[in-house]
């Protein structure tokens, strides 16, 4: 089945946030860097804007830029109103207030769309959607980050995870996941049997972060070869 735009949720965090999440130093910000599933999010170009290199990996980067703005203001209000109905899920520290959220997101999706074209022009967005092969080599990247995407889409199940890390480790040196638990922020057995997995194959440790904003989701996988 061809992939749907209008089944995706775009939503957009920024370089600090990512920093935050994946404890990406400034030494790890000089490094070859690959984001699986980034979607809209201004990481990439903040990033390019330092003089770092990132290289973005999203089955949404076969739309139109046009496509892709359409589809971020057709789920704006609804995801605003799923997370006013549950406000009490979040930890309102650093973000103070639904509206300061909203601002954050639509900075971050709004930068990430001005940059849209030039960046697929210069190959820092490209389209992919794992666990399919890269045309990639192996090692190519230093570090490989999956920012709220897997282990948290338990539903497509236990290979379907797998598989995608595998292939991220196949053309990442290490890998980074946030954060490490389900949709409604808990562990389950699922999430342990894929970390027990890779523990008997590589280097693997559980990290705390300071960035926590669905409530109970504050800690990283890192996977190192």
């Amino acid at each position: 089945m061809a992939f749907q735009l209008n089944g995706v949720v775009p939503w957009g965090r920024n370089i600090d946030e990512y920093r935050t999440m994946f404890l990406l130093t400034d030494d790890d910000m000089k490094k070859k860097i690959a984001g699986f599933g980034d979607g809209p999010a201004s990481f990439n170009l903040e990033a390019k804007n330092i003089g770092g290199s990132v290289t973005s990996f999203d089955p949404i980067y076969q739309f139109s830029q046009e496509q892709l703005r359409a589809r971020i203001e057709e789920v704006r209000v609804t995801v605003m109103q799923q997370i006013a109905e549950n406000k009490d899920n979040y930890v309102w520290n650093k973000i103070k207030s639904l509206d300061e959220l909203e601002s954050i997101r639509m900075s971050a999706m709004n930068n990430f769309l001005d940059d849209y074209e030039l960046g697929k022009s210069e190959g820092r967005y490209i389209y992919h959607e794992l666990p399919n092969r890269l045309n990639v080599d192996d090692n190519t990247f230093d570090i490989g980050l999956s920012s709220h995407f897997l282990l948290m889409y338990t539903a497509l199940g236990y290979d379907f995870h797998i598989k995608a890390i595998d292939e991220m480790l196949r053309v990442c040196k290490e890998v980074r996941i946030f954060p490490i638990c389900d949709l409604d922020a808990k562990n389950n057995e699922m999430i342990n049997s894929v970390i027990d997995y890779y523990k008997s194959k590589y280097s693997v440790e559980i990290k705390d972060t300071e960035y926590e904003f669905q409530r109970g989701a504050n800690r990283v996988l890192v996977i190192k070869k």
